[in-house]
């Protein structure tokens, strides 16, 4: 594959806003005109399904986010654009990585893990209420990536956990039926910006504090004149650091345009002002693509029409996957005689424990990937049945193993995630079972 692929998902569960336009739909866009790069933008409805029980809204959301990124210029014909309900490879997929991921790898996913600790935090059963389709989010996000060989995915730092399961899932895949899958790799992009919302937090639909990214002139100047600012009169100085209006600003203006608010801010400007020009300069931008937005939602058909024309682009290359994945689990024509290959599918090399002795006298172990890289060291100990015991209780997944990863016992090696070391010890304890 000389080509980078660089795959996206856009959960289906609400309506686009400004924060969802500055800190995933410009940057993306502007990302797909990279030269070397094919760009995968989805529409997540199955992920939707998880949180969402309203079949309207699933609906409505995706007809109003796949819009909005046509309408902010992602050009489908020079890009792989599709709904993920249109490609049923992907839950083919996920089932057949539902029969190699380590259940322990997924009761530690973030997501079940908190709703997990509410509940018991409210005193409630620890499963209360937690759907097997939240439990298994990071399968189908694995078989999101995997489906398409995947080589990025720009993700949140809440999310990059995922990215490491997918690799684990496939890894373990490649393990047993030979190398099918690329390991993808998560970026972060820390310069992408996260927008305030109307009372300063994070704009997100959770906080009910957003501004739809295509609201109605009117709509979006009295959200804007809502935002909440201190009480400094006009002719005051006021500060633009911690100011949800003028980061706001400053997400949509020049650098220019964003050095001159800033002299305003100085010079103290009345909020009402301030507020004013911050509806004029976003409307400058959103109002051409609000004209386009509002065509696209006229029209759904034609909208239906590019989605399904995606699909068919995507099934070029999920369909031969899938046909060689079924082919390599022996989901085959029973007139097909059995391959050499099956007999020894090529093993690939495990993370591996090693236990040695300091010139101090003390004891360590340090757990190393297949590729000699430091994944875990251990603290010093005073005899080496000391150091056997902590190692056993780690490798066994044992509490008191656990305990050490979380009280610093145990040192990640550099740039090593506790996400990596749970996956390579899941690794470990697989292939320990798998043992005659």
């Amino acid at each position: 594959m000389s080509q980078q692929r660089v795959l996206t998902g856009i959960t289906t569960s609400g309506t686009p806003h400004l924060g969802n336009y500055a800190g995933a739909i410009r940057p993306a866009i502007a990302a797909s005109h990279q030269a070397g790069v094919e760009s995968f933008y989805f529409l997540a409805d199955y992920h939707a399904l998880i949180k969402v029980q309203d079949p309207a809204r699933v609906q409505r959301s995706t007809l109003e986010i796949a819009a909005s990124w046509l309408a902010c210029g992602l050009d489908p014909d020079k890009v792989w654009f599709y709904r993920q309900s249109d490609i049923p490879e992907i839950p083919e997929l996920t089932w057949l990585l539902t029969c190699v991921a380590g259940k322990g790898l997924l009761n530690r996913a973030h997501a079940y893990k908190a709703a997990v600790d509410k509940n018991t935090l409210d005193g409630e059963d620890a499963d209360a209420g937690i759907t097997a389709g939240l439990f298994m989010y990071p399968v189908l996000m694995a078989a999101d990536i995997l489906v398409f060989n995947a080589n990025k995915v720009p993700v949140g730092r809440d999310q990059v956990q995922h990215i490491e399961m997918a690799r684990d899932f496939g890894a373990r895949f490649n393990h047993l039926y030979g190398e099918h899958f690329r390991l993808p790799e998560a970026v972060i992009d820390e310069s992408v910006a996260t927008l305030p919302g109307l009372d300063g937090r994070k704009m997100s639909k959770s906080y009910d504090n957003t501004i739809p990214l295509f609201a109605s002139p009117a709509e979006m100047k009295k959200l804007i004149l809502g935002i909440k600012t201190d009480s400094r009169a006009p002719g005051e100085p006021k500060e633009t650091e911690g100011s949800a209006l003028f980061q706001l600003y400053q997400a949509f203006a020049t650098p220019q345009e964003s050095q001159a608010m800033a002299e305003a801010f100085a010079s103290g400007i009345a909020w009402g002002e301030a507020k004013q020009a911050l509806f004029e300069r976003i409307d400058r931008d959103i109002a051409p693509m609000r004209e386009k937005y509002e065509h696209l939602m006229a029209r759904p058909g034609d909208i239906e029409d590019i989605l399904q024309a995606g699909a068919k682009k995507a099934r070029a290359i999920a369909t031969p996957l899938l046909t060689r994945l079924r082919h390599a689990v022996g989901l085959r024509d029973l007139r097909e005689a059995p391959t050499r290959a099956d007999k020894g599918v090529v093993k690939v090399a495990l993370p591996v424990f090693k236990q040695y002795r300091e010139s101090d006298g003390k004891f360590h172990f340090k757990l190393i990937d297949a590729d000699g890289a430091l994944l875990l060291l251990s603290s010093a100990f005073d005899s080496p049945k000391e150091a056997g015991r902590c190692l056993g209780e780690l490798k066994a997944g044992n509490a008191a193993g656990a305990a050490m990863l979380q009280d610093g016992s145990l040192i990640l090696g550099p740039g090593v995630s506790a996400a990596q070391v749970e996956a390579a010890l899941d690794t470990l304890r697989r292939a320990d079972d798998e043992k005659p």
